[in-house]
């Protein structure tokens, strides 16, 4: 067996995008896979048919598809490079190719004078889609000679400058934001005409259409005076061209919507319960009256949170259909496709398999399905409701059977609290139960997420590094309903905190082989936080790895993208009528108790733990006479070690690989 290396990834292949054709009998979907090299990810689109692989292209750029009939798919992407300079007159285009399922090259087919995504293919050159648009942008339209000219001096003069008056101003991974919608659009390319159907502030998250009804839906936040943001769901008529307005009561924030039969079903919560993270409730809506009508209060974990490093790009996870909402739910520490039908009664479709759906296509009754299964990494697999499945890629298959691929051990516990707590345990590669070994505490973000039993590069490789690694899902997280996630206030930071404690308490019992003097930790984002809680608040790890951290949350709730309702939510106070409760909720407060050194790990446009934290938390430790190092990657967000450029992840593992090294071994 080969030693999983710390580049290994870059030979994983990625599955995303899984999209069927219009009488099923075809499954297009993205393979992408990382280049160290090269320093880049190259995407590919590939055609499933009569149990059969076969890569369509071959530019290396094709992150996403739709489906334009049964012989052609569309796909974004300026492969001749004559739309670019464009740019520099305040025009941003989109071109979208068609390239037959046949094979041949691809064709510039329409372009779009805005980003677009979510494309919905109408028929007779019609399509809806989501466009970016931009109320402070400038452009040359309709501008020639001098006035012209002057406009793009302009242009390139703005580059230079950032205005900020609304929040959030910028967002993680799509950089700076303020005044910036996405707009649904009715494009008519035979006209070359495009509609739009939203007002300029509405902020679009969601975008359905039924060719049946002839209806398309469409929701998201509508800013009102003073930032504040008004969630809405539309409903909108294609013959007519006119869209009405859902009542969802002034309260409701819609996460999923989708059309089932002649009504929509719509997942939405008021966050009045359990704050800005709070499970949904689903409703029935009218599309005729607007009115709403609660259906099942399920407490669902709504999409798939099951952890991986493996994953790039996404795809459907929720999807309406005559007899029912499809939906993938996270239950434990798996996630499985579920179906509500029209009476609210619920069942799961997919098999009882430890793993991850990460998103599907229903087939008549077959469903496909992208899927990491048993410590495994991603292949697609279908089955029928309540049926067993079947994997029908081998994508991955040849790495995972010649490489020393650790098992994890599964250890539930229940903490002192009578909580249930599941976690595992991987053991070193060639483990000798006579011998000492370092270990290494993992701890997920969220803290809305979950650990399960899919591969995850990062920990395999340090247990062919020779480290046991160790990792559960505490309060807070996932899967287990929304009183098990209710950490927020003064709970934030305790009973997580002990049930990791327990956690490392128990594991230590079991492996009697871990020198407990030599045992690190490392966590990201929440992670982050517990990192930086943890040197606070004991001695008892050798080193820590602390990274896309957060250290203070009365800055934090003011810088960050999500900070000044999520971060005021989980601390259920603000600067100003409990700055107790927020500092005495910041590790940042406890920096002068730390004596465990301590790597930060920051990117400078990771807009979710805004690097004043990392900052602020590593000086602190300095001052006080701590070990620190912080390494500071230009160009990286939040998503670093699961999107970041291939030597960026590969210097990010070695930095805290080196560190728990020299501290541990």
């Amino acid at each position: 067996m080969e030693r999983i290396q710390i580049d290994d990834f870059s030979q994983v292949k990625m599955l995303s995008q899984l999209q069927a054709s219009p009488s099923g009998e075809k499954l297009a979907f993205v393979v992408t896979q990382a280049q160290v090299k090269a320093n880049k990810y190259v995407s590919h689109i590939h055609l499933l048919e009569n149990g059969k692989v076969r890569k369509l292209t071959s530019g290396g750029a094709e992150k996403s598809l739709y489906w334009l009939d049964e012989e052609h798919i569309l796909f974004p992407g300026d492969r001749t490079g004559k739309y670019k300079a464009m740019a520099d007159e305040g025009f941003h285009y989109t071109v979208f190719n068609k390239i037959s399922t046949q094979g041949g090259e691809a064709e510039e087919y329409f372009a779009l004078p805005f980003p677009a995504s979510n494309l919905i293919v109408l028929g007779d050159g019609k399509f809806l889609c989501i466009g970016q648009y931009d109320n402070y942008a400038m452009t040359t339209e309709g501008l020639d000679g001098a006035e012209k000219e002057e406009m793009m001096e302009k242009i390139r003069e703005e580059k230079d400058y950032e205005i900020f008056d609304e929040l959030p101003f910028w967002f993680n991974g799509k950089g700076i934001v303020n005044k910036k919608r996405g707009r649904v659009y009715l494009c008519d390319i035979c006209k070359d005409e495009q509609k739009a159907i939203t007002g300029p502030y509405m902020q679009v998250t969601g975008l359905k259409y039924s060719k049946e009804l002839g209806l398309a839906l469409y929701y998201g936040s509508d800013y009102q005076w003073m930032d504040e943001q008004v969630s809405r769901l539309f409903v909108y008529d294609l013959k007519s061209g006119e869209s009405r307005e859902m009542d969802l009561g002034g309260k409701y924030r819609v996460q999923a919507a989708d059309f089932v039969g002649d009504h929509i079903l719509m997942a939405a919560t008021t966050g009045q319960r359990y704050g800005s993270s709070e499970n949904p409730i689903f409703f029935n809506v009218d599309v005729n009256t607007g009115k709403m009508q609660e259906l099942a209060d399920l407490d669902t974990s709504l999409g798939s949170s099951v952890g991986s490093d493996c994953r790039y790009g996404g795809g459907v996870s929720n999807k309406g259909e005559k007899d029912g909402f499809y939906f993938l739910e996270t239950m434990g520490f798996n996630s499985f496709i579920r179906k509500l039908d029209e009476k609210g009664q619920v069942k799961t479709i997919s098999p009882d398999v430890h793993g991850s759906v990460d998103c599907f296509q229903k087939v008549g009754d077959t469903f496909y399905y992208v899927g990491m299964r048993c410590n495994g990494l991603q292949e697609i697999y279908c089955c029928k409701e309540g049926g067993e499945e079947t994997c029908l890629t081998s994508f991955n298959q040849e790495y995972l059977q010649t490489h020393s691929v650790v098992e994890p051990k599964y250890m539930h516990f229940t903490d002192k609290d009578g909580v249930d707590i599941d976690g595992w345990i991987l053991e070193p590669v060639d483990y000798d139960p006579s011998k000492k070994y370092p270990a290494i505490l993992n701890v997920h973000g969220g803290p809305k997420a979950v650990y399960g039993e899919t591969f995850f590069h990062e920990m395999q490789f340090w247990a062919n590094e020779g480290y046991f690694v160790f990792y559960c899902n505490p309060r807070g997280g996932d899967g287990k309903g929304n009183d098990f996630a209710n950490i927020r206030g003064e709970h934030y930071g305790v009973w997580d905190y002990n049930d990791l404690m327990e956690f490392t308490d128990k594991v230590l019992e079991k492996y009697p082989q871990i020198d407990e003097k030599r045992v690190g930790m490392a966590g990201g984002s929440y992670g982050g936080f517990m990192a930086n809680w943890i040197v606070g608040h004991t001695h008892r790890f050798a080193a820590v790895a602390s990274q896309r951290s957060i250290s203070n949350y009365l800055s934090k709730c003011l810088t960050t993208d999500i900070g000044y309702y999520h971060n005021l939510s989980a601390m259920m106070a603000d600067p100003w009528t409990n700055m107790d409760r927020m500092w005495n909720n910041s590790p940042l407060k406890y920096a002068d108790k730390a004596k465990t050194p301590t790597l930060f790990i920051q990117s400078d446009e990771d807009y979710r733990c805004w690097m004043a934290d990392a900052i602020q938390m590593m000086t602190a430790l300095r001052m006080h006479g701590v070990d620190t190092r912080l390494c500071l990657f230009h160009g990286e967000n939040h998503e670093l070690s699961r999107s970041g450029k291939p030597k960026h992840r590969v210097r990010r593992l070695r930095e805290i690989t080196n560190w728990f090294d020299h501290y541990m071994k």
